[in-house]
């Protein structure tokens, strides 16, 4: 959570779906300042300002997360052996092959 604002200036698209993580107003409010639809779980603890979201699009992110679950089974991208960020990417790029192909 520390660094969602951060990442934000980087997001692309017309949503951008988080989990009960990243739920702050002041996070909604700047995913609505980059004309994006928050789609964000609610901390159940929340008692105040409580919204509904889209489960549609929430459904989505149960996709990308099996995705990187699938993605981590491969010990040298789970563990980070390559230090370098070029031959990581590389990396994560042979696993998401890998991923294809089966």
């Amino acid at each position: 959570m520390t660094e969602a604002e951060h990442l934000l200036l980087y997001a692309r698209g017309k949503a951008l779906i988080a989990d009960a993580g990243y739920d702050s107003d002041r996070l909604v409010e700047a995913i609505k300042h980059r004309g994006m639809k928050p789609i964000v779980a609610m901390n159940p603890c929340r008692k105040h300002n409580r919204r509904t979201k889209n489960r549609a699009l929430y459904h989505l992110r149960g996709n990308v997360e099996c995705m990187f679950h699938s993605l981590k089974r491969f010990r040298a991208i789970a563990t980070r052996y390559e230090k370098s960020s070029v031959n990581f990417l590389a990396l994560v790029h042979l696993g998401c092959i890998m991923l294809w192909l089966n």
